[in-house]
């Protein structure tokens, strides 16, 4: 299969390249950064901002589907990288007859979401974390789903819980609107975008992915994916 990995060169994009290239996979690389990516066996690379309807409509032209691992960081300001990228790849998609699109939302998309257990985060850091430090940006991810689920096409919304790295894929877990966790590791989050791509269980609703047998430091969680830049 022919894919196109926007994001390609962040922390998931990444995962989610060379998992697909392992899987025999040929892949579209898209970043907006000029010489941040290298071409190899199986791997192109298309320059494109994902909001930009004429680049991103070159960039997936010949694949058979889009997958989004776009992202920014937390901001007391208005984002529209999400709902923004969400239009224009959805357009894009529709004019060149490309139908199955996955994209990374979040659990925090979920307003039922609430691991069982997870007092500490339930009552503390969703509230403080996700609620308020980043409430811009889930507000621009439920955009971007409402985008997402006006068309179409054959879309999947994936919905991680809070991100972590580690160094292979794990025993995770999948569910239909979000998956009962706290954590989800980026390998998993990349293996079950790839395994959804073939199996389709979850078309035109979301998939929620966790991660169950391995934990992260939470400060380094906050910080890498809250304060730090992607």
């Amino acid at each position: 299969m022919r894919i196109a990995v926007f994001g390609a060169n962040g922390p998931t994009g990444r995962h989610l390249t060379a998992q697909a290239l392992a899987a025999g996979h040929e892949v579209v690389a898209v970043t907006r950064r000029p010489g941040s990516l290298s071409e190899g066996p199986g791997l192109g690379v298309a320059v494109a901002d994902a909001t930009d309807p004429a680049a991103v409509e070159e960039a997936i032209r010949g694949t058979d589907a889009v997958l989004s691992a776009l992202g920014t960081r937390f901001s007391k300001d208005t984002i529209t990288t999400y709902s923004a990228s969400a239009t224009a790849l959805t357009g894009a998609m529709a004019r060149q007859g490309v139908k199955r699109l996955l994209a990374i939302s979040s659990s925090v998309a979920d307003p039922g979401w609430r691991p069982t257990g997870a007092h500490f985060f339930n009552h503390v850091l969703d509230p403080l974390v996700n609620r308020r430090l980043g409430r811009t940006l889930h507000a621009d991810m439920r955009r971007m789903e409402a985008v997402i689920r006006e068309t179409e096409l054959d879309w999947t919304l994936v919905r991680p819980s809070g991100l972590f790295e580690h160094p292979q894929v794990t025993d995770y877990v999948t569910a239909e609107t979000s998956a009962d966790g706290v954590f989800t590791a980026r390998t998993d989050l990349a293996a079950s975008m790839l395994r959804e791509l073939e199996e389709r269980r979850y078309v035109r609703t979301a998939m929620g992915v966790v991660t169950t047998q391995v934990k992260p430091n939470i400060v380094k969680l906050i910080w890498n994916e809250g304060v730090r830049k992607k």
